[in-house]
């Protein structure tokens, strides 16, 4: 059982290579979608921007970020989207901050970004009005909600002699005949970051250490079996 999982999941998440334009239509689980292809990635660096924080409730804080971000290294000759391409993100992501000194803190964002909206280049307007893009985010929303009330995958496992405990929350989406491909993982009190399933192993961004993190996905791949 558990090879065959592994075959699903590599069948499943190796992306084709390109064979078009940025703008070919491809599918993903019976959906149609254009742009980049699922699996692949981009590297950015960001200038320095400004951030600005207001609290709201003991709670609850507004936050406000403006930046330039710039690809690491140069785009392909004709890949990519359209110069005045816009896109509207709606951010979900854990934010954790370690400070350093009276000045300085450490952070690290990390988390999901769902697309409510694109503009194209050639147009002036938006691709939904804002009633539509609230309606697709509540969707969204709702579909994070239900999947959090789901049972997550209970993660334990002993490694470098330090025992650890936590879940796994599969992410909307990535879920087919019963196997999740991507999860939220949370080990001993805090967050670790999103775990994907690679051709021939699993990943988490910003976590070195390779054997770790396969250790994390032999836990999830037991899960299923």
């Amino acid at each position: 059982m558990k090879t065959a999982i592994r075959k699903s999941i590599r069948k499943k998440r190796s992306p084709k290579k390109t064979a078009g334009s940025y703008e070919t239509i491809k599918n993903y689980n019976g959906k149609q979608y254009v742009g980049m292809q699922i699996g692949r990635s981009h590297k950015w660096y960001y200038d320095k921007g400004e951030w600005k924080d207001k609290k709201i409730t003991p709670d609850l804080w507004e936050i406000r970020y403006e930046v330039t971000k710039r690809r690491a290294g140069k785009a392909p000759k004709g890949s990519g989207a359209p110069v005045g391409t816009g896109y509207h993100w709606y951010i979900l992501a854990h934010q954790e901050v370690i400070k350093l000194n009276a000045d300085d803190y450490t952070t690290v964002l990390s988390g999901l970004k769902y697309k409510i909206a694109h503009k194209r280049a050639a147009k002036g307007s938006w691709s939904a009005s804002v009633p539509t893009q609230r309606k697709t985010l509540l969707k969204f929303l709702k579909e994070m909600v239900a999947q959090l009330e789901k049972e997550p995958v209970t993660i334990k496992f002993t490694y470098k002699d330090v025992e650890y405990k936590g879940e796994g929350i599969p992410v909307p989406g990535t879920c087919s005949n019963g196997v999740c491909y991507d999860l939220d993982i949370n080990l001993n009190g805090r967050h670790v970051g999103m775990l994907h399933r690679l051709k021939n192993s699993w990943k988490i961004e910003g976590v070195d250490d390779e054997k770790f993190v396969e250790a994390i996905g032999d836990v999830v791949t037991l899960w299923y079996e």
